[in-house]
């Protein structure tokens, strides 16, 4: 590699916190590893206070270029991954002219799942393209194979009585698919197909797991699946944020209040960047916490009557972790917040949840099961309390539970139920109590592994460490593999 002069790879990321994370993490590692010159493309949402922080937290003119194009204007009554397709479809030419009016021509392009149609700028260009998937290899299997079961099966997925199989996989009961897969009928699943084909016009795909992990089903990627992908998979995670090194004074105050809760004593709540409680929910919710009597911390937001995706294009960011939560007092029980108000915390709206999650004091996190919160969770030896919403988040809880033994979920679906506060209470003083009892927690034990076997494939000589130094490779070399 000449030092002199890196090559330039350009990122293009899509609207939302699970997109624009991973994206920016995969630039750091490719500068700080690969000494290359990055620039990110990222396509904002049009009302998230959140991703507006983090991208102006993010820019760097030393390290890396964010250039930030406005998303366009989309009708608002499109599912999440329909809005998210047709917004980055709309955005091409806004695209192109950004990759043509750079300072420096592109080594290389890499995309996230829902910029796959941009790949064709690439190819324009007669360069490198990668599809960047932020989620799991079983999730990247079901996508790759969805047009055969597209095929194979009429009528919708979820009626089916019998697990759907998926070659070099674990198979899927229908009702853990991901959403679009859930509507046969909506934009959403026919945008989904259409990712699932782009998948092969890129000259290799990323994703944000390693190879421990997900042995089985990065060997069906790479084998039985390789007829339909056509292109390799490279594992090249646990790809994660780090805290920030300069803490603001709303992170300063629950770091402070954290400091004074015993080791892995505190129930961390979160439901992610976009999902939603309703009233009722929120309620169960609140109410189990106290009855758990375990101390907690409860990033909340207002409820609202709308599906569980509802934040997705809107998070805000609060400074306020003690004060401005009039609105939210209005849908907590009578006389919740004096009663739990020496055992536990309300954030609203947004929480440094890496700093959070890294703290000694956190014994268990009630998680969305979002692919980047699972990670922050695994690679901090946290357990999991898995509550899936939306997307792939039912697969993800399913793998966590099932597979991996890290975490422990509800008797129904959330997305589906109201889950009581009776089996919230259970399921914390579950993960919390049995180490303090002196009975063995085999759910801690598992993540602690899991842990330790995510450092290890980023270190030097490590699977992920080796898989990007590969894709590096390819960059550098203009050196195309096809299968």
């Amino acid at each position: 590699m000449d030092l002199h002069k890196p090559s330039h790879v350009v990122l293009l990321s899509s609207p939302g916190l699970g997109h624009l994370i991973p994206t920016i993490e995969l630039a750091k590692r490719l500068l700080i590893h690969h000494n290359f010159k990055l620039t990110i493309i990222a396509i904002k949402s049009p009302t998230s206070h959140a991703e507006s922080q983090i991208l102006n937290s993010a820019t760097n003119p030393s390290l890396y270029t964010i250039i930030q194009i406005p998303s366009p204007n989309i009708p608002s009554n499109l599912s999440v991954t329909a809005h998210l397709c047709v917004t980055m479809r709309h955005a091409i030419p806004s695209i192109k002219s950004t990759l043509k009016n750079l300072p420096i021509r592109p080594s290389a392009f890499i995309v996230d799942i829902f910029g796959t149609e941009s790949l064709t700028l690439a190819q324009e260009l007669n360069i490198p393209k990668f599809v960047y998937v932020a989620s799991n290899a079983w999730f990247l299997s079901l996508l790759v194979y969805s047009p055969v079961l597209d095929e194979q099966i009429k009528g919708e997925y979820v009626v089916l009585k019998e697990l759907l199989k998926i070659p070099g996989c674990k198979p899927i009961r229908p009702v853990d698919l991901v959403d679009p897969m859930h509507n046969r009928n909506d934009l959403g699943y026919s945008e989904y197909l259409i990712i699932a084909n782009n998948l092969s016009k890129s000259d290799a795909v990323l994703v944000n797991t390693w190879d421990e992990l997900q042995h089985r089903e990065l060997k069906g990627l790479n084998g039985e699946l390789s007829g339909l992908l056509k292109v390799h998979v490279f594992a090249i995670g646990p790809l994660v944020r780090q805290p920030e090194s300069k803490l603001n004074q709303a992170t300063e105050s629950v770091m402070k209040w954290l400091d004074k809760q015993p080791k892995e004593s505190v129930v961390y709540v979160s439901f992610g960047s976009g999902g939603t409680m309703s009233y009722e929910q929120m309620k169960e919710i609140a109410l189990g916490l106290e009855l758990s009597k375990q101390r907690f911390v409860w990033v909340v937001r207002v409820p609202r009557g709308e599906s569980a995706d509802a934040a997705f294009f809107t998070t805000g960011c609060s400074d306020g972790f003690d004060g401005e939560l009039d609105e939210i007092k209005k849908h907590l029980p009578d006389g919740f917040l004096e009663r739990i108000k020496n055992v536990g915390l309300l954030i609203q709206e947004w929480a440094p949840q890496v700093a959070i999650l890294k703290h000694p004091s956190i014994g268990c996190f009630i998680s969305h099961c979002g692919w980047g919160s699972v990670l922050e969770s695994l690679t901090n030896g946290v357990p999991i309390i898995a509550w899936p919403l939306y997307a792939e988040q039912r697969m993800n809880a399913a793998f966590l539970v099932e597979e991996l033994g890290v975490a422990v979920k509800t008797t129904m679906l959330p997305s589906k139920n109201v889950v009581g506060r009776e089996e919230i209470a259970s399921l914390v003083k579950k993960i919390i109590l049995e180490e303090q009892n002196g009975k063995s927690n085999n759910v801690r034990d598992k993540v602690r592994e899991i842990m330790v076997s995510g450092e290890k494939a980023l270190y030097q000589g490590g699977s992920s460490y080796i898989a990007l130094s590969q894709v590096a490779n390819i960059i550098d070399k203009q050196d195309f593999i096809r299968l």
